[in-house]
């Protein structure tokens, strides 16, 4: 048998030893395919509607005049705001706030028509739970805009009382017009937003967590000397075996994501379909290669696996898609380019999102190929690890 096919024999018998490995244990079967499948249909089924809608406010109308009642059936007619409770004092709006009734109040003091009238500049006030993050911002930017349409609607009626044309009026309500085009997510729908990160967030963590799972076992139950020997002590053929089926699998997994985002969810796609698969594939080896890095600097399994959490959840919050990197501190701003998720996140908004050519993406490709260097930077000490660490319980 030549060299070549003897290292090709060595390898698809590792790579038959890692599926039975991975068929026969059901931790393998759980965060390969059954978690990463229900987070799919959890995220999806909780975003469906794209924005939250009738978010539950209560309304402290202390006035009781036509000018309050019609402010707060504009209120009510905001797709985001649904005016739940209409309360008599505000300790009542108050109670209902704390006990998770309603997210926001919406208070109109007495005699607030007459004082608007009468230009005495009457005072709205509004309450936010931010406690919920989204529901308070979004409340916010409802009752913020009534109470601006409130102030408008005052000057006009002020403004015909004095005299002034229609044209001087809306002058000084609105000097500037703004033309508003958000770009690449004109809906403003929060699954394009959260469900094309945070679902390929969690795939990467899983991987994480299998990758530094299935290696660590093998030092954890003193079989990673017959692992090796099974490759003439060959760590990169070691790795190959074993990570294949895996790759396999989780390369599937991220493309059944990306058909459910692109295709089901209808997620915007100017780019076509490959960059998307190539960047997930990508996304996945690097991945593995980070699992392959916590393992070989922490070899004992449950601080490995804690590794893996830990720095699974920090991609969450350093990729820059809730808050830019350029404004983060210098130390998290270098950090955020150690996750693979902040590349597909790149990619994404390049290819995906903003259509671009993609010679203007092709850095961040190279840039994912750069974790495959990992193995071989932390080979030696992991192959030393496999043959001499002694597990301790």
């Amino acid at each position: 048998m030549s060299f070549k096919n003897q290292n090709k024999y060595c390898i698809l018998r590792t790579a038959k030893r890692e599926l039975y490995r991975l068929s026969s244990g059901p931790i393998y079967l759980f965060c390969m395919i059954i978690a990463p499948i229900f987070c799919i249909w959890f995220y999806s089924s909780l975003m469906q509607s794209g924005l939250p809608k009738d978010m539950p406010i209560a309304v402290v109308d202390m006035d009781n005049s036509t000018s309050s009642r019609q402010l707060i059936r504009t209120l009510d007619a905001f797709e985001q705001t649904q005016v739940k409770m209409c309360c008599q004092s505000f300790p009542e709006a108050r109670q209902a706030m704390q006990r998770g009734k309603v997210y926001g109040i919406f208070y109109l003091p007495r005699n607030f028509a007459v004082k608007a009238a009468s230009g005495k500049q009457p005072q709205i006030s509004f309450y936010i739970n931010d406690s919920y993050l989204m529901a308070g911002s979004l409340l916010f930017k409802d009752m913020e805009t009534v109470s601006v349409l409130a102030s408008a609607s005052v000057f006009q009626a002020t403004g015909y009382a004095k005299g002034m044309t229609e044209k001087q009026i809306l002058g000084q309500i609105q000097p500037i017009v703004l033309d508003i085009h958000p770009v690449g997510n004109p809906w403003l729908n929060y699954p394009t937003y959260l469900n094309t990160v945070l679902l390929p967030g969690t795939l990467e963590m899983f991987i994480f967590l299998v990758t530094v799972f299935s290696i660590g076992s093998e030092m954890k139950f003193n079989t990673s000397c017959l692992w090796l020997r099974m490759n003439n002590n060959s760590l990169p053929k070691a790795l190959i075996g074993k990570l294949f089926p895996q790759t396999i699998i989780f390369t599937l997994v991220g493309f059944m994501i990306s058909s459910v985002l692109f295709g089901y969810n209808s997620v915007p796609l100017q780019c076509g379909w490959l960059p998307m698969l190539i960047a997930m594939f990508f996304m996945v080896m690097a991945s593995q290669c980070i699992g392959i890095l916590i393992i070989s600097l922490v070899p004992t399994l449950r601080l490995a696996l804690c590794g893996c959490c830990l720095f699974g959840i920090l991609a969450f919050s350093l990729t820059g898609f809730t808050f830019p990197v350029q404004s983060m501190y210098s130390i998290f701003r270098v950090l955020a380019y150690s996750f693979p998720l902040r590349y597909y996140y790149l990619i994404y908004v390049d290819q995906a999102l903003n259509g671009r050519a993609m010679m203007y993406s092709w850095n961040y490709y190279i840039y994912l190929t750069f974790f495959f260097l990992i193995p071989f930077l932390v080979g030696k000490k992991l192959k030393y690890l496999l043959l001499h660490f002694k597990y301790i319980p």
